[in-house]
């Protein structure tokens, strides 16, 4: 049917679940894989240049180098904290350990702090059993991994436990070793199916330091003012190279990561070269989609060529603006990929907080990716360290991916386009938030969120289950923003400009917030 009519729809897409299957089950005359996929990609190189405005054989390609690039097995990508790592945990959030590296410092008010696990797929079966602990403080059978995913699937990029921290006299110091070890026992699989069987070790010390009780009785927290003359960018301790070195993607050894295959990579070169010369001939808008996927497949084996990349999506926004918000999204997650990819440039957007009433006390690191034009956010793996993040200024209608940066205590989400409270469920695994800037959004603009009617949602349903009589009465019509918060610390909060934001609403957050010390600007007594 296809060599007849290759404009068949129905025919490409049974013949990619046939092929699919028969591969998967290695058939006979369906083995090696590379050998079919080879075949599949000359047939619809006869499609695509016989009639490029045609998008069936386009589908039919997607998939192919989707099949063809995808990983067939599972890793551990990165962790925080890192491999290698000195961290120094402070039990009181206004202390940023100074003399130290401010990319290896964190805080607890609880006794406890995060160990995050992030996996180059979505995986389940992360446990005691599958995962091992070995540290003085806690016993690897008590440690619980939960997943850091707002779904209810039970697999996830991210996973969690807890480790206890000693109780230690104020000011006093010593190092405790942890080694995590994983692979060695079968279990971690991934949503593709593949087992995680890579060994792999990460070893690292922390110690707790503590603010000695003369500085505790003279300290109080500063309210945090976004603005730019609070920040300061020349900074030593962001220069030194030897203070960032946990900013790198967790390194694993090459002699046990599966490297792409020389055939991945000579198809890839292959079909980036085809779809140049035919940009060459033609302005075709799929085509310049293709050769952008194309592009960014490489991440597997050699460097992107970004700004090649961010040039075709900025272009296909032009040329195609009925797809504009998907372009925008896709030019985010490249430019987040951009700022991510070396130190230098990461640090080019890591800017020192100057407390104006404390100097010498509070001054922490905060990522400052305003005014980037973001609409989607990715390349979290690299941004587990991150405390203190400054979103203002894009164009967010979600901030999916955020739930697995479990450090961060302060986030700006001010001038954004999140419409309703439900685009802010990731905030409800972020333990440690204690500072939520989300003023002059659209929260309150639309009376229905109508994405809970395209999307599933467990806010909107298995979540809400949860409520009792007293959380309806305690919630009311503010249930969205009850699911959300309940259970938050949060001691600053603005959410002046969205029209949610009246007396009612402010009536209601001082009352279910009780720790908040100052809404939108304004200390509360």
């Amino acid at each position: 049917m296809i060599n007849t009519n290759f404009s068949n729809y129905s025919a490409w897409h049974n013949r990619s679940v046939l092929l699919s299957h028969l591969i998967e089950k290695k058939a006979q005359g369906f083995c090696p894989k590379e050998k079919v996929l080879t075949e599949e990609f000359e047939l619809i190189h006869q499609a695509l240049f016989t009639d490029p405005d045609d998008q069936s054989g386009w589908f039919y390609h997607l998939w192919l180098i989707n099949l063809t690039i995808q990983p067939d097995y599972c890793l551990l990508i990165s962790s925080w904290p890192s491999n290698g790592a000195d961290v120094i945990i402070s039990s009181d959030i206004n202390f940023d350990c100074l003399d130290l590296s401010p990319f290896t410092c964190s805080h607890s008010d609880t006794g406890t702090f995060p160990l995050v696990l992030y996996f180059n797929q979505a995986v389940k079966g992360v446990n005691s059993s599958t995962i091992t602990v070995d540290t003085v403080l806690n016993t690897n059978e008590n440690l619980t991994w939960h997943p850091v995913s707002t779904n209810n699937s039970g697999t996830a990029v991210a996973w969690v436990t807890h480790l206890s921290l000693p109780d230690l006299k104020a000011g006093s110091l010593r190092d405790y070793p942890v080694k995590v070890s994983l692979g060695k026992s079968p279990g971690i699989v991934s949503s593709n199916g593949f087992q995680c069987s890579v060994p792999f070790q990460i070893e690292f010390r922390f110690r707790v330091q503590n603010l000695v009780e003369e500085v505790k009785k003279g300290l109080d927290v500063e309210m945090i003012v976004w603005r730019d003359e609070n920040y300061q960018m020349e900074d030593k301790d962001l220069q030194d190279s030897g203070a960032i070195v946990s900013l790198d993607h967790l390194s694993i050894n090459s002699n046990t990561e599966p490297a792409a295959s020389s055939w991945v990579e000579q198809i890839i070169a292959n079909e980036i070269e085809l779809f140049r010369e035919l940009l060459a001939e033609i302005n075709c808008k799929i085509g310049k989609l293709t050769l952008a996927r194309l592009l960014r497949a490489t991440s597997a084996y050699a460097t992107i060529p970004i700004e090649e990349v961010l040039k075709l999506y900025s272009e296909l926004m032009k040329l195609d603006p009925s797809h504009l918000q998907y372009y925008k999204d896709e030019h985010s997650l490249v430019l987040m990929k951009k700022v991510t990819s070396s130190k230098e440039s990461l640090l080019r957007h890591c800017w020192r907080y100057k407390n104006l009433k404390f100097p010498s006390v509070d001054n922490p690191i905060c990522l400052r990716l305003n005014n980037l034009s973001l609409s989607r956010i990715g390349s979290v793996e690299h941004l587990l360290w991150v405390q203190m993040l400054d979103l203002s200024h894009n164009e967010l209608q979600s901030i999916e991916g955020l739930e697995t940066m479990q450090l961060l205590s302060r986030l700006n989400l001010s001038r954004n386009k999140l419409s309703s409270f439900s685009a802010l469920e990731p905030l409800r695994l972020l333990k440690s938030l204690k500072v939520l800037d989300i003023s002059f959004n659209e929260i309150g603009d639309h009376s229905i969120d109508t994405r809970r009617y395209l999307f599933s949602s467990p806010l909107c349903h298995s979540v809400r289950k949860n409520l009792n009589g007293d959380d309806f009465a305690t919630a009311g019509k503010y249930w969205e923003a009850f699911l959300i918060f309940k259970g938050m610390n949060l001691i600053q909060f603005d959410v002046v400009g969205n029209s949610i934001m009246n007396g009612n609403f402010r009536s209601f957050l001082r009352k279910f917030l009780p720790s908040l010390k100052w809404l939108d600007g304004e200390e509360l007594h």
